[in-house]
């Protein structure tokens, strides 16, 4: 396989972009070094890179392309709305339509604002809640991974370089599916939370009734509960992890498949909350996400279609990402388990959010066993840095990947058996995101 360009391309773009890209978990240190720099085109579930090599791609934008690459229904709203214009001196009507789609599908939405990114959704509900509680703390669940590039949670993270400690020491942090933690951490702070932040479920569901607990915690102790649905919403279910599980939020944002890859975000919540935002009230004001491109009317039509084919057929398109993300684990832990490496890696976590697994002998997460996995499966005309099932990803795609898994895990196998890992890996392991260091 050929990766020519690539190479001539990543000597280029490090040299004028920080990191190469703009999204660190899209960078040359979370890929093996056998791997294409930059995509040039996607169509339903595959790429292609700079030399033409073609891929079946499960990253999927990060989880954001939850129909296909340059699906066809929502390219065709976006050409037709595009010659009207996309941002005007004053709201386009559109804004209002799909707040309207938005309040009238997810259990939380009485009012809505958007915006381009989760991190400023998120950020904002922090913010509101602090105005709303006129209290500062915010705890986040530890075990969920990202949250917001902002500096109240940055700061609670290795990377917290160029954050003040003074905004450091306003966010602690809980455990999921541990609601004594929560409880713990409301004592330890004496009652002075503005919220509490978590997805309803990321790598594990909700057991022992939590979320309804942690409603009732938040409830009796006047705390803002913030659910951040950028990845859950849509994915789970159009009207979001929220409706599957039954608890009701008092603000949430939503992102990444809300648009099918297009930039648009949104903060969701109560009514008397939300209004704080507004120019109608006599209380203080909250500056709420003033954004010259929020409504940017292409993208709002990218998500309002997105919106209506998930609702379409009886949740056909949410059944066939579940149904994928289950297909894949079988197979996968069927063949580790043929391999005898079952206990190096698996495929766990929730079907429509599936992810792998990679241990060393002490039970220890292996970057090198992973990195080399990543490495056999790119071989293959796979790239698996994540899973993240599509509508698009159809019998072909599933396939060619559970052809692609039984190669790469019959290598893995040798290669743990001959204790030959790390030679067989070209280049460095992959590293964590949220690293202190270089």
């Amino acid at each position: 396989m050929n990766f020519d360009k690539s190479n001539q391309w990543r000597i280029k773009a490090k040299a004028l972009i920080p990191g190469g890209g703009h999204t660190y978990s899209k960078g040359d240190d979370q890929f093996p070094e056998l791997s294409p720099f930059a995509i040039v085109r996607g169509k339903g579930g595959r790429v292609w890179d700079l030399d033409n090599n073609e891929f079946v791609d499960w990253g999927m934008g990060l989880s954001s392309v939850l129909l296909g690459h340059a699906y066809e229904p929502i390219l065709e709203v976006i050409r037709k709305e595009l010659e009207y214009g996309c941002n005007f001196i004053r709201p386009s009507f559109i804004e209002a339509e799909v707040a309207e789609l938005l309040c009238n599908t997810i259990p939380s939405a009485q009012m809505v604002k958007f915006s381009k990114n989760g991190s400023n959704a998120t950020t904002a509900a922090v913010k509101l809640a602090r105005a709303y509680t006129k209290k500062d703390m915010v705890l986040r669940c530890q075990d969920h991974a990202f949250f917001s590039i902002d500096d109240w949670f940055m700061g609670n993270t290795v990377v917290n370089a160029g954050i003040p400690k003074s905004t450091q020491i306003l966010t602690d942090s809980f455990y999921y599916n541990n609601p004594q933690s929560l409880i713990d951490k409301i004592t330890e702070h004496n009652g002075n939370i503005a919220c509490v932040i978590l997805e309803p479920a990321a790598t594990e569901e909700p057991t022992d009734n939590f979320l309804q607990k942690i409603r009732e915690i938040c409830t009796q102790h006047n705390i803002v509960l913030i659910f951040d649905e950028v990845v859950s919403g849509f994915r789970f279910h159009p009207k979001g992890a929220q409706f599957i599980y039954g608890v009701t939020p008092d603000l949430s944002t939503f992102g990444k498949a809300m648009g099918n890859g297009f930039s648009i975000s949104a903060l969701v919540g109560k009514r008397e909350i939300m209004e704080l935002g507004g120019i109608n009230h006599n209380q203080e004001r909250v500056f709420l996400l003033s954004t010259t491109y929020g409504g940017e009317t292409h993208h709002l039509r990218a998500a309002q279609k997105t919106i209506e084919l998930l609702m379409q057929n009886d949740y056909e398109i949410t059944k066939h990402i579940w149904n994928t993300g289950k297909t894949l684990k079988e197979a996968y832990n069927k063949i580790a388990q043929e391999c005898h490496i079952a206990q190096y890696t698996q495929i766990t976590g929730i079907d429509c959010r599936p992810y792998f697994v990679f241990t060393n002998q002490k039970g220890e997460n292996d970057s090198i066993l992973r990195t080399l996995f990543m490495q056999e499966m790119i071989k293959n005309n796979v790239l698996v840095q994540t899973l993240n099932p599509s509508f698009s990803h159809q019998e072909s795609e599933i396939s060619q990947t559970i052809d692609a898994f039984e190669k790469s895990l019959k290598t893995l196998a040798i290669a743990i058996e001959n204790n030959s890992v790390s030679s067989l890996l070209q280049g460095s392991p992959i590293k964590p995101v949220f690293r202190k260091y270089n």
